[in-house]
Protein backbone atom coordinates (compact mmCIF):
# COMPACT_ATOMS: atom_id res chain seq x y z
CA UNK A 1 0.00 0.00 0.00
CA UNK A 2 3.07 2.55 0.65
CA UNK A 3 4.50 1.89 -2.37
CA UNK A 4 1.05 2.73 -4.11
CA UNK A 5 0.56 5.74 -2.67
CA UNK A 6 4.24 6.65 -3.24
CA UNK A 7 3.34 6.01 -6.84
CA UNK A 8 0.59 7.83 -7.00
CA UNK A 9 1.87 10.31 -5.13
CA UNK A 10 4.88 10.98 -8.02
CA UNK A 11 2.37 10.81 -10.70
CA UNK A 12 0.18 13.57 -9.24
CA UNK A 13 3.30 15.79 -8.79
CA UNK A 14 4.58 14.93 -12.55
CA UNK A 15 1.00 16.84 -13.71
CA UNK A 16 0.93 19.20 -11.57
CA UNK A 17 4.55 20.76 -12.86
CA UNK A 18 3.82 19.87 -16.08
CA UNK A 19 0.22 21.43 -16.57
CA UNK A 20 2.44 24.67 -16.16
CA UNK A 21 1.03 26.64 -19.16
CA UNK A 22 2.83 29.86 -19.34
CA UNK A 23 4.48 32.54 -17.35
CA UNK A 24 4.47 36.27 -17.52
CA UNK A 25 5.66 39.82 -16.31
CA UNK A 26 2.56 41.83 -15.24
CA UNK A 27 4.49 44.40 -13.88
CA UNK A 28 8.08 46.07 -13.52
CA UNK A 29 9.08 47.98 -10.31
CA UNK A 30 12.34 49.27 -8.95
CA UNK A 31 13.84 47.89 -5.57
CA UNK A 32 16.18 50.47 -4.79
CA UNK A 33 19.37 50.62 -2.41
CA UNK A 34 20.68 46.88 -2.92
CA UNK A 35 24.14 47.55 -5.44
CA UNK A 36 22.99 44.88 -7.83
CA UNK A 37 20.41 42.45 -6.78
CA UNK A 38 21.68 39.09 -6.09
CA UNK A 39 17.93 37.08 -5.06
CA UNK A 40 14.82 37.70 -2.96
CA UNK A 41 13.74 34.59 -0.37
CA UNK A 42 10.29 34.35 1.11
CA UNK A 43 10.55 33.96 4.65
CA UNK A 44 8.23 33.99 7.22
CA UNK A 45 5.53 35.70 5.40
CA UNK A 46 8.07 38.72 4.48
CA UNK A 47 10.38 39.00 1.68
CA UNK A 48 13.88 39.43 1.91
CA UNK A 49 15.80 40.93 -1.45
CA UNK A 50 19.30 40.78 -1.23
CA UNK A 51 22.49 42.64 -3.16
CA UNK A 52 26.35 44.13 -3.26
CA UNK A 53 25.93 47.73 -2.05
CA UNK A 54 28.57 49.44 -0.45
CA UNK A 55 28.24 45.58 1.52
CA UNK A 56 26.29 43.07 1.15
CA UNK A 57 22.85 43.87 2.25
CA UNK A 58 19.30 42.45 2.90
CA UNK A 59 15.89 44.64 2.87
CA UNK A 60 13.04 43.07 4.11
CA UNK A 61 9.28 43.56 2.13
CA UNK A 62 5.78 42.82 2.64
CA UNK A 63 3.46 41.54 -0.24
CA UNK A 64 0.11 43.31 -0.48
CA UNK A 65 -2.39 43.89 -3.42
CA UNK A 66 0.31 42.88 -6.20
CA UNK A 67 3.63 45.41 -4.67
CA UNK A 68 6.34 44.79 -2.58
CA UNK A 69 6.17 47.36 -0.04
CA UNK A 70 9.80 48.17 1.81
CA UNK A 71 9.53 48.02 5.51
CA UNK A 72 12.39 50.50 6.91
CA UNK A 73 14.31 47.22 7.67
CA UNK A 74 17.90 46.44 5.98
CA UNK A 75 20.64 44.59 7.34
CA UNK A 76 24.25 44.90 6.48
CA UNK A 77 26.51 41.46 6.35
CA UNK A 78 29.10 43.13 7.89
CA UNK A 79 31.48 42.56 11.51
CA UNK A 80 33.09 45.50 12.93
CA UNK A 81 31.56 47.25 9.39
CA UNK A 82 33.83 45.44 7.75
CA UNK A 83 32.45 43.37 4.35
CA UNK A 84 32.24 39.97 4.77
CA UNK A 85 29.23 38.73 2.64
CA UNK A 86 29.84 41.09 -0.25
CA UNK A 87 28.17 39.31 -2.84
CA UNK A 88 25.27 37.13 -1.13
CA UNK A 89 24.07 34.61 -3.74
CA UNK A 90 21.77 32.55 -1.90
CA UNK A 91 19.86 32.13 1.21
CA UNK A 92 18.62 28.57 3.02
CA UNK A 93 16.09 28.91 5.71
CA UNK A 94 13.57 25.60 6.75
CA UNK A 95 12.26 25.96 10.47
CA UNK A 96 14.33 23.89 12.59
CA UNK A 97 17.33 23.63 10.36
CA UNK A 98 20.64 25.96 10.63
CA UNK A 99 20.37 28.88 8.19
CA UNK A 100 22.73 29.24 5.61
CA UNK A 101 23.75 32.30 3.05
CA UNK A 102 26.35 31.99 -0.25
CA UNK A 103 28.81 34.32 -1.22
CA UNK A 104 29.83 33.86 -4.87
CA UNK A 105 33.19 35.43 -5.41
CA UNK A 106 35.00 35.59 -9.22
CA UNK A 107 38.86 35.95 -8.73
CA UNK A 108 39.49 36.76 -12.15
CA UNK A 109 37.95 38.59 -14.85
CA UNK A 110 37.66 36.18 -17.52
CA UNK A 111 35.08 33.88 -15.06
CA UNK A 112 37.23 30.36 -14.93
CA UNK A 113 38.26 31.12 -11.20
CA UNK A 114 36.01 31.57 -8.40
CA UNK A 115 35.99 31.24 -4.47
CA UNK A 116 32.66 29.87 -3.04
CA UNK A 117 31.85 30.29 0.63
CA UNK A 118 28.69 29.36 3.02
CA UNK A 119 28.09 30.64 6.12
CA UNK A 120 25.98 29.32 8.62
CA UNK A 121 24.38 32.23 10.35
CA UNK A 122 22.19 32.63 13.51
CA UNK A 123 19.18 34.25 11.24
CA UNK A 124 17.22 35.56 14.39
CA UNK A 125 19.90 37.23 15.61
CA UNK A 126 20.59 39.12 12.68
CA UNK A 127 17.48 40.28 12.28
CA UNK A 128 17.89 41.58 15.70
CA UNK A 129 21.41 43.16 16.11
CA UNK A 130 21.19 44.24 11.68
CA UNK A 131 24.81 43.43 11.39
CA UNK A 132 26.41 39.65 11.17
CA UNK A 133 28.75 40.85 14.61
CA UNK A 134 28.05 37.46 16.85
CA UNK A 135 25.46 35.93 14.17
CA UNK A 136 28.31 34.48 12.14
CA UNK A 137 28.06 30.81 13.60
CA UNK A 138 30.46 28.88 11.04
CA UNK A 139 32.24 29.89 7.78
CA UNK A 140 32.63 26.81 5.38
CA UNK A 141 34.48 26.65 1.89
CA UNK A 142 31.65 25.18 -0.89
CA UNK A 143 35.30 23.33 -2.40
CA UNK A 144 33.01 20.76 -4.25
CA UNK A 145 31.82 23.71 -6.24
CA UNK A 146 32.55 24.60 -9.76
CA UNK A 147 31.67 27.88 -10.04
CA UNK A 148 30.12 29.89 -6.93
CA UNK A 149 27.24 28.57 -4.50
CA UNK A 150 23.40 29.33 -4.20
CA UNK A 151 21.76 27.49 -1.14
CA UNK A 152 18.39 26.55 -0.75
CA UNK A 153 16.58 23.99 1.17
CA UNK A 154 15.07 21.35 -0.89
CA UNK A 155 13.09 18.28 0.33
CA UNK A 156 13.62 14.66 -1.35
CA UNK A 157 12.09 11.79 -0.05
CA UNK A 158 11.07 13.07 3.34
CA UNK A 159 14.15 14.76 4.30
CA UNK A 160 15.52 18.36 4.28
CA UNK A 161 18.67 19.08 2.25
CA UNK A 162 20.45 22.35 1.43
CA UNK A 163 20.99 22.48 -2.39
CA UNK A 164 23.38 24.46 -4.47
CA UNK A 165 24.33 24.72 -8.26
CA UNK A 166 26.93 26.09 -10.19
CA UNK A 167 27.68 29.19 -12.80
CA UNK A 168 28.72 28.16 -15.94
CA UNK A 169 28.87 27.31 -19.20
CA UNK A 170 30.19 23.21 -18.60
CA UNK A 171 30.11 21.08 -15.99
CA UNK A 172 27.28 22.13 -14.01
CA UNK A 173 25.98 20.50 -10.86
CA UNK A 174 23.16 20.64 -8.87
CA UNK A 175 24.73 19.15 -4.84
CA UNK A 176 22.61 18.69 -2.11
CA UNK A 177 24.66 18.33 1.32
CA UNK A 178 22.95 17.26 4.87
CA UNK A 179 22.53 20.15 6.78
CA UNK A 180 23.56 19.18 10.18
CA UNK A 181 27.13 18.01 8.64
CA UNK A 182 26.74 21.06 6.73
CA UNK A 183 26.63 23.20 10.35
CA UNK A 184 29.74 21.87 11.60
CA UNK A 185 31.59 21.13 8.48
CA UNK A 186 35.25 23.30 7.31
CA UNK A 187 34.82 22.59 3.82
CA UNK A 188 31.95 20.98 1.62
CA UNK A 189 34.12 17.96 0.43
CA UNK A 190 34.58 16.83 4.63
CA UNK A 191 33.03 13.67 4.75
CA UNK A 192 29.01 13.08 4.72
CA UNK A 193 28.31 16.52 4.05
CA UNK A 194 27.24 15.93 -0.15
CA UNK A 195 24.86 13.74 -0.03
CA UNK A 196 23.41 13.59 -3.75
CA UNK A 197 24.46 15.48 -6.74
CA UNK A 198 23.28 15.64 -10.54
CA UNK A 199 23.97 17.59 -13.80
CA UNK A 200 22.55 20.72 -14.84
CA UNK A 201 21.90 23.41 -17.52
CA UNK A 202 23.93 26.39 -17.70
CA UNK A 203 24.41 29.77 -15.89
CA UNK A 204 22.33 28.98 -12.70
CA UNK A 205 22.10 32.25 -10.61
CA UNK A 206 19.73 30.90 -7.93
CA UNK A 207 18.05 28.14 -6.96
CA UNK A 208 13.94 28.22 -6.04
CA UNK A 209 12.26 24.99 -3.97
CA UNK A 210 8.46 24.72 -4.69
CA UNK A 211 7.61 21.97 -1.82
CA UNK A 212 3.66 21.42 -3.30
CA UNK A 213 5.42 19.84 -7.08
CA UNK A 214 8.81 18.96 -5.61
CA UNK A 215 9.98 20.79 -8.51
CA UNK A 216 13.02 22.62 -7.74
CA UNK A 217 13.50 26.47 -10.16
CA UNK A 218 16.76 26.83 -11.50
CA UNK A 219 16.88 30.35 -12.25
CA UNK A 220 19.25 30.72 -15.44
CA UNK A 221 20.76 33.10 -17.85
CA UNK A 222 20.12 31.80 -21.54
CA UNK A 223 24.10 33.34 -22.08
CA UNK A 224 26.35 34.33 -19.51
CA UNK A 225 25.21 36.94 -17.58
CA UNK A 226 22.45 38.26 -20.17
CA UNK A 227 18.72 36.77 -21.29
CA UNK A 228 16.54 35.07 -18.70
CA UNK A 229 15.40 31.19 -18.07
CA UNK A 230 13.60 29.65 -15.91
CA UNK A 231 13.70 25.73 -15.57
CA UNK A 232 11.21 23.75 -13.52
CA UNK A 233 13.04 20.43 -12.61
CA UNK A 234 11.44 17.07 -11.03
CA UNK A 235 14.01 16.62 -8.40
CA UNK A 236 13.29 13.20 -7.44
CA UNK A 237 13.79 11.88 -10.49
CA UNK A 238 16.81 14.24 -11.58
CA UNK A 239 18.45 12.59 -8.56
CA UNK A 240 17.61 9.16 -9.67
CA UNK A 241 18.97 9.58 -13.29
CA UNK A 242 21.86 11.96 -12.42
CA UNK A 243 20.63 14.42 -14.43
CA UNK A 244 18.38 17.22 -14.57
CA UNK A 245 15.02 16.32 -15.45
CA UNK A 246 13.22 19.66 -17.00
CA UNK A 247 9.74 19.50 -16.95
CA UNK A 248 8.68 23.02 -17.99
CA UNK A 249 11.10 25.99 -19.21
CA UNK A 250 10.18 29.40 -19.95
CA UNK A 251 12.24 31.72 -21.78
CA UNK A 252 12.06 35.43 -21.46
CA UNK A 253 12.77 38.27 -24.01
CA UNK A 254 14.46 40.19 -21.71
CA UNK A 255 18.25 41.10 -21.83
CA UNK A 256 19.28 41.91 -18.22
CA UNK A 257 20.47 39.40 -15.84
CA UNK A 258 18.12 37.90 -14.02
CA UNK A 259 19.70 36.82 -10.47
CA UNK A 260 16.95 35.31 -8.42
CA UNK A 261 13.26 34.18 -8.60
CA UNK A 262 10.65 33.70 -5.35
CA UNK A 263 7.04 32.62 -5.43
CA UNK A 264 4.73 34.74 -3.09
CA UNK A 265 2.40 33.09 -0.95
CA UNK A 266 0.19 32.69 -3.76
CA UNK A 267 1.30 29.76 -6.23
CA UNK A 268 0.46 32.09 -9.04
CA UNK A 269 2.33 34.83 -8.29
CA UNK A 270 6.43 35.38 -7.93
CA UNK A 271 9.05 37.78 -8.11
CA UNK A 272 11.90 37.68 -10.46
CA UNK A 273 14.90 40.34 -9.55
CA UNK A 274 18.08 41.30 -11.72
CA UNK A 275 21.03 42.92 -11.43
CA UNK A 276 19.99 46.35 -12.94
CA UNK A 277 19.95 49.36 -10.49
CA UNK A 278 16.40 50.90 -12.21
CA UNK A 279 13.73 48.40 -13.21
CA UNK A 280 15.26 45.34 -11.04
CA UNK A 281 11.75 44.12 -9.84
CA UNK A 282 8.87 42.12 -12.02
CA UNK A 283 5.51 40.67 -10.78
CA UNK A 284 5.12 37.55 -12.76
CA UNK A 285 2.01 35.77 -13.48
CA UNK A 286 2.20 32.10 -13.66
CA UNK A 287 -0.77 29.88 -15.31
CA UNK A 288 -1.03 26.40 -14.10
Amino acid sequence: MIRILSIATFILSSLYVASVKDIQITKSFTLDSLGACQGISLIDGRHYAYGDAETGVVREYSWNKGSLNYQNRQWKLSINNKDVINHPTGFAHQKGLPFFMGNSVRLNPEGTQWKAVIYCIDWKGLLNSRTLDGNLIKTIDDDAAVQGTRPEYVRYKGKWYVATADYGGVRNEVRLYEPQKLATANRTSDEGVLVYKFNCGPWVQNLCWHNKSGMLVLVQNQIEGRRWRLSFIDLENSVETGTSVVRYTKDFDKSDELEGFSFTENDEQAIAVTSSRTSNGHLLKIDW
